[in-house]
């Protein structure tokens, strides 16, 4: 079949929603958009004992996203925010496997909080909280459903992301209150927001390491299949080799 592994990072809550005990999560179009685009899906716990064997089994690692924000701690910053609200455990298992899985040039995919992941991975910083640094009349925590887009991204030309999707903007959702800042060591931004927020990043070293600030496993745009086809592409190669 020749069909690369994918490994998905997992949410984990201890809401007593779905059990009375702690929980794992991630929603069934991540995997879907994946396998659709020519993969095989693991999903992968939080447990940094763990991260070694991850990465000899899996040729490509998607960060997702989550409804939560990385600590400030880990970009040199104090809390500025009080919207800002974290996950110590989670954060820590998706930094590690990251900056291993880059320096194994195994290909990464970064989704909404995982593009901002990649950004502290490699020296960057957030925005805590858009509101707080931007007056915008985009929101971008929008009010209509995931599976709808709400705004506009241009696409820089020249970028790895304008050579995948032939495109100079998408129409895309939006659900985040936090954002890049400054970008970490050796990426580049490939998107923007029209009111000037960086939508995509990726590193100029990796075959494919690249965030996006939207949620493409939706599958609004037609673009957003080519990314995930195109990631699937470069996960293929670790196979070969």
């Amino acid at each position: 079949m020749n069909k690369p592994i994918i490994g998905i990072t997992l949410d984990e809550e201890k809401k007593k929603t779905y059990s009375n005990y702690p929980w794992y999560a991630a929603r069934k179009n991540y995997s879907d958009s994946i396998e659709l685009a020519g993969g095989i899906c693991v999903f992968l716990p939080n447990n940094i004992r763990a991260i070694n064997q991850y990465l000899k089994i899996i040729q490509g690692l998607v960060v997702t996203g989550g409804d939560f924000d990385i600590d400030p701690k880990l970009y040199g910053e104090r809390t500025k925010s009080t919207k800002v609200k974290t996950k110590k455990e989670r954060t820590d298992f998706e930094f590690e496997i990251t900056k291993k899985a880059i320096k194994k040039k195994i290909p990464v995919l970064g989704i909404c909080g995982g593009q901002q992941l990649i950004n502290v991975v490699f020296g960057g910083t957030l925005i805590q909280h858009i509101p707080d640094f931007l007056d915008t009349r985009i929101n971008h925590e929008q009010e209509n459903p995931r599976n709808e887009a709400s705004h506009l991204v241009l696409i820089k030309k020249g970028t790895k992301l304008f050579n995948i999707t032939k495109s100079s903007k998408m129409f895309v959702n939006s659900a985040h209150h936090q954002a890049v800042d400054k970008l970490g060591h050796g990426l580049v931004s490939s998107a923007f927001s029209e009111d000037g927020i960086i939508e995509g990043i990726e590193s100029k070293s990796n075959d494919f390491c690249i965030g996006v600030q939207w949620h493409p496993e939706f599958l609004i745009d037609k673009n957003d299949i080519t990314i995930f086809k195109s990631f699937i592409k470069s996960s293929k190669k670790k196979i070969e080799k």
